[in-house]
């Protein structure tokens, strides 16, 4: 893991630190040079005033002793040195008013400085307070990747929130500040989570090997196992383990749910195909299937419990917020009869009903009830996973296929929600339970 972008930001030398120091200094210098400046303006004004109190009594000393004829000049003169005084003590009194204002926008310019260090400082706070936070993600995630290296993995979606979490936490960082580090960051996230991944299914692998080996030991015969992602979003196969296995066409097939805290079987119904997949009711339930060949019973299980999908839960979040969610769908079966017209509808769920139309034409609308079903497509092979069977009422049922298994499961998990507002439980056929 990649730290030193994060960790040279506290130890940066701050540009700013230096220029207090220049300012620092800068001002010393001027308050001497200012306190020199004022004794040597009152020493000029001192000397001044004294000059004009001589030259004013020297005028009138000559005054006395002149002609009449010069008289007039001598006063003209005594005339102008009492203008010019006055002119003098007019400066001064101008020069301090001058003076004053300087010193009030000198010290409005200090307090202007002093708020935007303050600002500056608050903001340093921050920047670090939100690096440490950066810091603290990349080492939990380092300590997450040694915890799973020591510890045998289970499941695929170890970490996902909690990374998850985490490139959150970093996004909102970089629409704050420390972009290029936060981008860094986050690729370094992603690229951890991709590893994490891979090795997950890794260990999936593993586990299928040693439950086949400890099989062997104990004289069992696996002639069958399940291929696939557990994970909603995805679809298992049952697949033949062993080119001796009879073929998968002459058995017979019932999936099951295994709850991962009483371990009670609850059977799928309708779920008899060799391709299942996993709808939201399935998360964090094992699931199970028997197969019955030439009478012998046989049975495959998942390896851990079904695990949600990435994103999901914030996405139907989105959702909630609109008073009614539109998903482009189309008609696969209607009443259990293949549809032939496979035109675009939309379906509709809304907080109070749900509705599949065409265009303008309302094929079905219903408000949530007891009699209404929905849940994922039981078979239906590879599509499944895009699939869903609603039946808006009794006598009037389809079957519809999404543009992703990620609107397919939020069209599930969204009705499932607004139908619990109304104290329904929203399921499918058989599925009489809602856990907890």
């Amino acid at each position: 893991m990649k730290k030193g972008p994060v960790f040279r930001q506290e130890h940066r030398v701050s540009v700013r630190d230096l220029a207090d120091k220049f300012e620092k200094g800068f001002a010393d210098i001027e308050a001497v040079g200012k306190s020199d400046e004022s004794k040597l303006r009152e020493l000029v004004a001192l000397e001044r005033n004294v000059l004009l109190e001589k030259l004013n009594a020297a005028l009138g000393s000559l005054k006395v002793r002149v002609t009449d004829r010069t008289k007039d000049d001598v006063e003209e003169a005594i005339s102008m040195v009492a203008d010019l005084s006055v002119k003098l003590a007019q400066s001064e009194g101008e020069f301090s008013q001058e003076k004053e204002h300087v010193k009030i926008l000198a010290d409005f310019l200090k307090q202007a400085s002093e708020d935007t260090k303050r600002l500056v400082d608050e903001e340093k706070t921050f920047a670090r307070h939100e690096i440490e936070i950066a810091k603290a993600a990349v080492e939990r995630v380092e300590e997450a990747l040694r915890e799973q290296q020591r510890i045998p993995i289970t499941s695929d979606n170890f970490g996902s929130e909690d990374l998850m979490k985490e490139v959150q936490d970093a996004r909102r960082i970089k629409m704050l500040h420390q972009h290029s580090k936060v981008l860094e960051m986050e690729l370094e996230l992603q690229e951890l989570k991709i590893k994490l991944a891979e090795m997950s299914t890794y260990s999936n692998q593993l586990l299928k090997e040693l439950t086949m080996s400890k099989g062997l030991e104990e004289n069992k015969c696996y002639l069958y196992g399940l291929d696939g992602p557990e994970i909603l979003g995805s679809y298992m196969r049952i697949t033949t383990s062993t080119e001796t296995a009879p073929d998968l066409s002459e058995c017979s097939v019932q999936w099951y749910r295994i709850s991962s805290e009483d371990k009670e079987k609850k059977i799928i119904s309708g779920a008899t195909k060799l391709v299942y997949a996993p709808e939201p009711f399935d998360v964090g339930q094992f699931l199970l299937a028997d197969i019955v060949v030439n009478g012998q019973r046989l049975t495959v299980q998942t390896n851990g419990p079904i695990s949600p999908a990435p994103g999901l839960g914030s996405y139907i979040e989105e959702l909630v917020r609109i008073s009614e969610a539109e998903f482009n769908v189309v008609v696969i079966q209607m009443n259990g009869e293949s549809y032939s017209l496979h035109s675009l509808h939309v379906f509709h769920v809304g907080k109070t009903r749900v509705k599949l139309s065409e265009g303008r034409f309302v094929k079905a609308k219903e408000s949530y009830s007891t009699s209404m079903q929905l849940c994922g497509t039981r078979g239906g092979g590879n599509a499944a996973a895009l699939s869903l069977f609603w039946q808006a009422k009794e006598g009037l049922s389809f079957v519809l296929a999404f543009e992703s298994d990620r609107e397919r499961n939020a069209a599930i998990m969204l009705a499932r929600r607004f139908a619990f507002d109304w104290s329904i439980a929203l399921l499918g056929p058989g599925d009489c339970t809602v856990r907890s």
